[in-house]
């Protein structure tokens, strides 16, 4: 069996599961009449024997999220057919990486933002050491880690911030000096329960 599909039947196994807590960043400021953008992202994982997963660093110049480390990805544009083009589009955009080369897995769990946006990630497997080419000025740097320690729950922490008068939290992944966290740690920690690498308590 192949990398993506072992992959593909985790993704589907899990959400075949109800007993999945996932990470949940709808907040109340957004229900209602507002209606959240569209946006996708690309999850890259190399096909290894220990498989990677391709993530990018922000420039710092960006107004938003500026010097973060972020998956590939962004709006969904008019243009584009469904979320896994958009994911696709976005991916080549800023890193170089041809949509001829992605094999695409799935859709893991959408993921809601107070800043307005409905983020699907979009699960692909690609070679192994492509000639990824950050965008400049959108881009800094790309960077590969392994699958394996980025799902592990062990590598994670849960931290708390004061924001708009109350307590909000977010996940945290350290990797060689790199901090992950925010809305691509937050994905990532769906992606560890979808696909069964723990079961945390309700």
């Amino acid at each position: 069996m192949t990398l993506a599909q072992r992959l593909r039947a985790a993704l589907d196994e899990g959400h075949k599961r109800n007993d999945v807590t996932l990470v949940d960043r709808r907040d109340p400021r957004i229900e209602g009449d507002i209606m959240l953008a569209p946006a996708a992202v690309l999850v890259a994982i190399t096909d290894r024997p220990e498989p990677g997963l391709i993530l990018t660093e922000r420039a710092t110049t960006l107004r938003k999220h500026a010097g973060q480390i972020a998956f590939p990805g962004g709006r969904v544009d008019a243009g584009d057919a469904d979320e896994i083009a958009g994911a696709l589009r976005e991916a080549q955009e800023e890193i170089a990486l041809s949509p001829d080369e992605v094999q695409i897995v799935g859709t893991s769990d959408r993921y809601s933002t107070f800043t307005g946006f409905d983020i699907v990630p979009v699960l692909g497997v690609i070679p192994p050491d492509l000639p990824l080419q950050a965008q400049e000025g959108e881009v800094a740097d790309w960077f590969e880690l392994p699958l394996a320690y980025a799902l592990n729950p062990a590598n994670r922490a849960r931290r708390a911030f004061e924001f708009a008068g109350a307590t909000r939290h977010y996940y945290e992944i350290i990797w060689e000096g790199r901090r992950i966290w925010g809305i691509t740690a937050a994905i990532l920690v769906n992606l560890s329960r979808r696909l069964g690498h723990d079961r945390p308590a309700a």
